[in-house]
């Protein structure tokens, strides 16, 4: 019989700068997003999260003991980083929400950041809780369906939502 591996990806809550469409720093919870947390069974052996105050915080708050894991940290968005949109020249936005091959800001693109979260989906090898960013969940689901990097920007991950992928043989499918 196949081993599954059960990988659980939790977006982390809201923070002051989604709320306002900025880009994000490096900030705490917002007390809307500490609200939004739930302490919920989540029992697989591992727990992991992001490296930035906001994933730690989610997990602490979900009852998770995790770790640190740094490949699960949020895009690089360098230069825009504490911007809110309006204040980022359009023609840069519009090459970087178009390009997933280029990164104006001076930062991660969004292939860096597929080819980063691929080689840490090859690690994960036992049943997880990962609490991290909607843009590291984005590009999972991506190499999940085999789907172009072009399509990253369709997809939509909720506060605290809960993304389930499983390993096969050696291929993650994705559980709705």
């Amino acid at each position: 019989m196949t081993e599954v591996v059960r990988l659980v990806l939790v977006s982390h809550a809201m923070t002051d700068a989604m709320a306002c469409a900025r880009f994000p720093l490096d900030e705490p919870l917002s007390d809307v997003g500490r609200g939004q947390v739930k302490h919920v069974g989540l029992k697989p052996k591992k727990h992991l999260a992001a490296p930035e105050r906001r994933a730690c915080e989610t997990a602490e708050l979900l009852g998770l003991d995790a770790s640190v894991e740094p490949r699960l940290a949020d895009i690089d968005y360098a230069t825009w980083r504490g911007q809110a949109r309006e204040a980022i020249d359009p023609r840069d936005l519009e090459v970087w929400l178009t390009d997933p091959g280029r990164a104006p800001h001076g930062g991660e693109s969004i292939v860096d950041l597929i080819e980063r979260v691929a080689a840490w989906l090859k690690s994960v090898s036992q049943p997880t809780v990962a609490v991290t960013h909607p843009a590291v969940i984005r590009a999972a689901v991506l190499l999940a369906l085999a789907a172009p990097p072009k399509s990253f920007w369709r997809i939509d991950i909720a506060p605290v939502s809960h993304t389930v992928m499983h390993l096969r043989d050696g291929r993650w499918t994705l559980r709705l």
